[in-house]
């Protein structure tokens, strides 16, 4: 099963063509997780601080499943201001800690899916934190093309591709 899939809710999708044209900004209508904050759909808080809340996802993948939200409305990661970003992995990391103890989670998966491509279904920034059991079902698939490795001057070309653009 797609990771896609494992997320999709029926409320919570919306029409592609309005899914990820919103920006940073002041909470929408248009947005399952400003519903939330403003209170006008119901969420079960484990987290909440000026910057950020976490919740319990209510399609979760594994027991403790959560979603950590930056208060204000941004669609992708690079919508988020850097304090606010920083925040919220924070926050990830140390409910990762506590699903350990308490869960008795015997890892965690940290996940951003920033962009639909990336299997974003709601457009407001967020980072899923998915403890992990024996044998809980939930996986990750990857291409053929993975056991294949790149050559040297191909990760050499992206390297310098990357690096000119990040000087």
């Amino acid at each position: 099963m797609s990771l896609h899939r494992l997320w999709f809710h029926p409320n919570r999708l919306r029409s592609a063509s309005r899914r990820f044209k919103l920006r940073t900004g002041e909470l929408t209508d248009q947005c399952a997780f400003c519903e939330i904050l403003r209170g006008d759909s119901p969420a079960t808080f484990v987290h909440q601080d000026d910057t950020v809340v976490a919740f319990m996802d209510i399609q979760p993948i594994s027991k403790g499943h959560m979603l950590v939200v930056p208060r204000e409305h941004a669609v992708l990661m690079s919508d988020v201001n850097e304090t606010t970003a920083m925040r919220a992995f924070r926050v990830a990391r140390q409910l990762a800690s506590i699903v350990r103890e308490r869960l008795g989670a015997g890892g965690v998966n940290l996940f951003v899916a920033d962009g639909e491509i990336a299997f974003q279904d709601v457009p407001h920034f967020h980072v899923h934190v998915i403890p992990r059991y024996p044998n809980d079902g939930f996986s990750l698939t990857f291409p053929p093309e993975y056991n294949k490795p790149t050559s040297r001057a191909e990760l050499e070309a992206i390297a310098a591709a990357l690096l000119s653009a990040a000087t």
